[in-house]
């Protein structure tokens, strides 16, 4: 049984230019390639604890990982608890994040979350979506990454790599961040959400990229649409 599975996958994978792939199909392969290239999927925020990954999130928006990365490796080895930034308060936090993208927004989002954590949780980073989402600064992207990476609850954040490549592999019609959460929610296992999250991430960074694949270069695009020829225009978040 296991070889006839075997048998058939090689035999799907090497005609798969001739058929049109339904929705199922493309599960299978979108699961099985991202699989093969990112077995092991590192969380690429660096972090000390939960509410440290919280502030690194924030950070994120607008940023790549590692501009956020070079900036909190000298943050967080003496600040790492919202008392501590309470403590340094918003022109503080703002010369050390200063060579963040949007710094005096984020500063201010920082501190005042910081407080509500400190005052509302007793410094603990809140283990619920309702509550996280009423910390400053904190939308469902961000309160679904700490839910995942923070403490291992199934949630599939979308951003702009996903939402894009969603809309390449037609998972999505691509009307709203929302509506391709649900979609990908409604297709995918939900105990392979976290670790897929990042992995469709990767994908879109290395071969999937947003100026380069266009939905007909990348193996999935041109396996999920062998026929396809005019670049796919994404519907912005």
């Amino acid at each position: 049984m296991v070889n006839e599975k075997k048998t058939w996958f090689i035999f799907y994978e090497r005609f798969a230019q001739f058929f049109i792939m339904n929705e199922k199909e493309k599960t299978k392969l979108i699961i099985k390639t991202l699989n093969k290239i990112y077995p092991k999927t590192p969380i690429p925020l660096k972090s000390k604890n939960t509410f440290t990954l919280l502030v690194s999130v924030l950070l994120s928006a607008q940023c790549t990982d590692v501009n956020v990365n070079n900036v909190t490796k000298n943050i967080y080895p003496k600040y790492y608890k919202p008392e501590h930034f309470v403590k340094l308060g918003r022109k503080k936090i703002e010369k050390l994040i200063k060579k963040i993208g949007i710094f005096r927004i984020k500063a201010k989002n920082i501190y005042l979350m910081s407080k509500q954590v400190l005052e509302k949780h007793k410094g603990k980073v809140p283990k619920t979506f309702e509550e996280l989402e009423k910390l400053p600064g904190v939308g469902h992207k961000t309160a679904s990454v700490v839910m995942s990476q923070g403490f291992g609850y199934p949630a599939f954040a979308v951003d702009t790599h996903i939402h894009r490549l969603a809309q390449r592999w037609g998972l999505t019609n691509g009307k709203n961040v929302v509506q391709t959460e649900n979609d990908l929610k409604r297709i995918f296992p939900q105990k392979i959400w976290s670790k897929l999250h990042l992995q469709i991430i990767f994908y879109g960074r290395e071969y999937c990229k947003a100026r380069e694949c266009y939905g007909i270069t990348c193996k999935i695009c041109t396996t999920c649409y062998p026929k396809r020829k005019k670049p796919i225009i994404i519907k912005k978040a």
